[in-house]
């Protein structure tokens, strides 16, 4: 299988880094020499290594979003569903001990829950569209400033920490995201999309932060009937990367959830951090949720178990 800037993945289901995507990697995010040359590569690292982006055109970003949606967010609701989804998260590694779900399972879609009812009280406030406003596409200099705000926010990482993220996890996901600017390129605003395109009309395609959290949704509520399904075609390797494509969707689906709650009434992250949180958890979920469809949805002859019939 090719994969966009990225080794193939490993027992846990997360990417490998190796030499070339760490080199890719800190290109982007401006640093060369000795870190580069170091034996250990994880965000933590990192922190303090690169410059980051308070003073600059993230700030602007992120102010602008919070004097859209000034009163506009419920704080209780956004809490509460997010303390669930943080509970669901924390439920993944039982998902992947689990296997292939029984043909009544509903744990995938227990899984996607709390995220659904975070996402319907976004669409109601027009979060969306805030976002989409003033979020620029994802240029390459925009997901560089992203990830040098993500790395250098120590608050953003520790959260998914405390939700069994290892810092191994955390740093190829944020690496994966990095090193496929390609992909997130083609996602882009509704106001850039033709008229025509594919037959829809823009004006009936939602946001595209809007676009990457639903998918996230709808992919997760079908993988109980899709996994239990396709059983005789799935391997260990896929039931690993099903795990590892899912832990970086609701790692992107935490830190939206988390700045929109933030937005609410915590402010405890700055304008720029918030920028980061939005930017960084929308190219994660479009990333994963990619990668999903191809290791686990699209299953060729190579990946699948091998067949008694044969």
């Amino acid at each position: 299988m090719e994969w966009y800037g990225m080794s193939q993945y490993v027992n846990d289901g997360m990417p490998e880094i190796d030499q070339e995507d760490r080199r890719q990697f800190l290109k982007v995010v401006g640093l060369t020499g000795a870190v580069a040359a170091g034996s250990e590569f994880t965000l933590s690292d990192l922190r303090g290594e690169v410059e980051g982006e308070a003073a600059g055109e993230l700030a602007a970003m992120g102010e602008a979003i919070r004097e859209d949606l000034a009163g506009e967010l419920s704080a209780g609701l956004l809490g509460n569903e997010l303390a669930a989804l943080e509970g669901q998260i924390e439920r993944l590694p039982e998902l992947r001990a689990m296997g292939v779900p029984a043909e009544d399972s509903t744990e995938y879609q227990q899984l996607a829950e709390p995220g659904l009812a975070i996402h319907e009280h976004l669409i109601e406030v027009g979060f969306f569209e805030s976002a989409e406003e003033h979020l620029p596409e994802f240029t390459p200099e925009h997901i560089g400033a992203t990830a040098r705000e993500f790395i250098n926010t120590g608050v953003l990482a520790g959260a998914l920490s405390e939700l069994g993220y290892s810092e191994a996890e955390l740093t190829s996901t944020v690496v994966n995201v990095v090193n496929n600017k390609e992909r997130l390129a083609m996602w882009v605003p509704t106001t850039e999309i033709p008229a025509g395109v594919e037959g829809f009309d823009p004006g009936n395609i939602a946001p595209l932060q809007q676009r990457a959290a639903a998918g996230v949704l709808l992919w997760t509520d079908y993988l109980d009937t899709y996994l239990w399904q396709n059983e005789v075609l799935l391997t260990e390797t896929i039931l690993d990367n099903n795990y590892g494509d899912l832990k970086q969707m609701y790692a992107g689906l935490h830190l939206l959830a988390s700045a929109a709650e933030d937005l609410a009434g915590a402010q405890e992250l700055s304008d720029a951090q918030l920028t980061a949180a939005l930017s960084a958890g929308a190219a994660m979920m479009i990333v994963g949720q990619e990668d999903l469809t191809n290791d686990v949805m699209r299953i060729t002859d190579e990946m699948r178990a091998p067949s008694a019939l044969r």
